[in-house]
């Protein structure tokens, strides 16, 4: 394994943890995403007892 600078490493370490929220962000939206359509096509009528 090459020798990397100090600087390399704290780039490195910043761009894997990076990638791994942005990841899992993208799981997250589109599971909400998901669920948003899923639930807008139950009927209208039906009341919601929950505040969100």
């Amino acid at each position: 394994m090459p020798q990397l600078s100090p600087l390399n490493w704290i780039f490195l370490f910043i761009l894997f943890w990076s990638a791994i929220l942005i990841v899992s962000i993208l799981i997250w939206w589109s599971t909400k995403v998901q669920f948003l359509t899923k639930t807008s096509t139950v009927s209208v009528t039906k009341e919601n007892k929950w505040n969100w």
